[in-house]
């Protein structure tokens, strides 16, 4: 491949933009001045010098290489005095055209630049020279082509490639931001962002890049609030097709949405954190019972699939078993009490079922997004499902990848992606739910196995930290709460001190991307989506204002609960 640093710029980007001045703050920094009569050089905009003597080295026949840098501040190096702003009707130049006084000198802008290095193509990485440029240096704007090769690791529609945007200092398009999915399945990834500020379409945005012909991904979505349900729609659209080839059938995207109702957990999948979750305040006694009743029920070979009523009879018949070894000890009123306990919480639930369960081979499959709804479930029943099927998928790509099973439910050849929202309800720092433990083995060793988890909070600092930090590729969008800004600054690696400084500034859509699927940390702006999204807010004002209308007034006299012009699905009160 070629290296594009070493590649001649075309002629327009020739023209110098500034002369260095020296050496920055730090040993990576430099300054140099520039009039920028056009305003280009934005803060997080690129530019670049030249190695060695430009001209000697193209006698020579060597391309010098361009060391990247990216600006952090704009400092100007002189103002107007302060008497020529006193009159707002006339301008300060007018007042300096006046007295002689030579204007241009306020154009003189001061640039820190942090020092990125060359690009090395072969080790995929930046270089840094280790020494800042030479007073006098020309400086030159980085165009469009070079930043487009050199930022991304992956072009677009590349196999394995994602585009979620282009670069914000740039025009829209010009410099698309293209990340790794290869990267983001081994190293997992997090979405951090204010309520708001985009995070859930960014998101969607992604899953419809993994679901595009040039990716054909294995996608999971753990939807609490069902803002996925629009995707529904992606099977509709030609981005997500492909016709065959002659060799086989062709590609179309397919996706599975589970209502409440069809998410199903069998009790067999259930261990005693779970019934610990679901069965609170259990006392101690109550504890030990079901533990051995549950050790019980899982050691019997010839029924690996109990039930209720096996459970049930597994607590008396331990319970008869303590009596027995303990002089005749009664423990009745705690059997009566936890099988009490056990009806109260089984018996009438929807989601907890003798037989019923989420098959992993109908969940997981290449080319289809599953969509989860759990948005009408208890929170600790979210909690014990999220746990139970990671549990149940970990052990299906681990025993696939050991060769301990070749065909049934329990076969995944396929690496698959899981995306977590409301990531800090399933892992909660400074609390331990179930749901925790499973979490961070999946993150700490999923990438043997090939499963990928991406995770999506709005509340950083009431994530797990350790959850957090295990996220490779990071996705921060605007967070205004100091406590979150610090959160993320604490865990994430890889992100500037400069670019952090930026999040409470960031506009809704805009994201600084950084971490392992990227080759430097950038700031993006989301592109827009395909599907329609669903995250929106209701708009209470219009819904009010539709709630007496004529079209409205009649559906009530109908006996009808009309619809909301602007938010379908919202009944009205009769």
């Amino acid at each position: 491949m070629f290296d594009q640093t070493l590649l001649p710029p075309p002629p327009f980007a020739r023209n110098a933009v500034g002369i260095t001045k020296g050496p920055g703050e730090t040993t990576h920094e430099y300054t140099f001045v520039s009039r920028d009569e056009e305003q280009r050089l934005k803060n997080g905009e690129y530019v670049y010098y030249e190695l060695g003597d430009a001209e000697q080295i193209g006698q020579n026949g060597i391309t010098p290489r361009r060391v990247l840098g990216r600006i952090l501040k704009r400092v100007p190096l002189q103002l107007y005095p302060d008497t020529f702003l006193g009159e707002p009707e006339i301008s300060p130049a007018q007042v300096a055209a006046m007295v002689g006084y030579d204007a241009r000198v306020n154009d003189l802008f001061e640039m820190h630049v942090a020092i990125m290095g060359y690009y090395d193509h072969t080790t995929e990485s930046f270089i840094n020279p280790w020494i800042p440029p030479q007073s006098g240096k020309k400086i030159f704007l980085a165009d469009d082509a070079m930043l487009t090769n050199i930022l991304s690791r992956k072009k677009e529609k590349q196999p394995g490639s994602a585009t979620i945007g282009s670069l914000l200092t740039r025009a829209p398009g010009a410099v698309p931001v293209v990340l790794s999915v290869k990267d983001i399945v081994s190293t997992h990834l997090a979405i951090i962002a204010s309520t708001g500020a985009g995070k859930s379409y960014l998101a969607s945005v992604l899953i419809e890049e993994l679901m595009q012909p040039h990716n054909k991904a294995c996608v999971l979505i753990i939807d609490p609030h069902g803002e996925y349900s629009t995707l529904e729609q992606l099977p509709n659209f030609p981005q997500f097709s492909e016709p065959g080839d002659g060799h086989g059938s062709g590609y179309r995207a397919q996706v599975r949405i589970y209502k409440p109702e069809q998410v199903k957990v069998r009790l067999s999948s259930l261990n005693m954190g779970d019934m610990r979750q679901l069965l609170t305040e259990m006392t101690e006694k109550q504890q030990y019972l079901l533990g051995r009743a549950l050790r019980k029920v899982q050691e019997n070979k010839h029924k690996p699939l109990w039930g209720l009523a096996d459970l049930k009879k597994a607590v008396n018949d331990v319970a008869k078993q303590k009596s027995d070894d303990d002089d005749g000890a009664d423990d009745s009123t705690t059997v009566r009490a936890l099988e009490w306990r056990l009806a109260q919480r089984f018996e009438n639930s929807f989601t907890f079922d003798d037989t019923q369960h989420l098959d992993l081979i109908e969940i997981f499959r290449p080319g289809q997004c599953t969509v989860l709804q759990l948005n009408e479930i208890d929170e600790r029943d979210q909690q014990v499902i999220v746990a139970t099927l990671l549990r149940r998928l970990y052990k299906a790509r681990m025993d696939t990848e050991r060769g301990k099973v070749h065909s049934g439910e329990s076969y995944l050849p396929y690496p698959v992606f899981v995306q977590l929202e409301e990531a800090h309800h399933f892992a909660p720092g400074g609390a331990e739910v179930v749901s925790t433990g499973i979490l961070k083995q999946v993150l700490a060793e999923g990438r043997k196995f090939g499963i990928g988890v991406g995770l999506i909070s709005q509340r950083p600092g009431k994530l797990d930290a350790d959850v957090l930090s295990q996220c490779q590729t990071q996705c921060i969008m605007r967070i205004v709460n100091e406590i979150d800004q610090k959160s993320v600054a604490a865990a994430i690696e890889g992100v500037g001190r400069d670019l952090l400084e930026n999040l409470p500034a960031l506009s809704k859509g805009q994201v600084i991307v950084a971490g392992a699927s990227v080759n430097t940390p950038v700031i993006c702006r989301v592109r827009t989506r395909i599907t329609k999204h669903g995250g929106e807010s209701k708009d209470a004002p219009d819904m009010w204002q539709h709630y007496f209308s004529k079209d409205a007034q009649e559906s009530r006299k109908r006996g009808e609960a009309p619809l909301s012009g602007t938010n379908k699905g919202f009944n009205l009160l009769k």
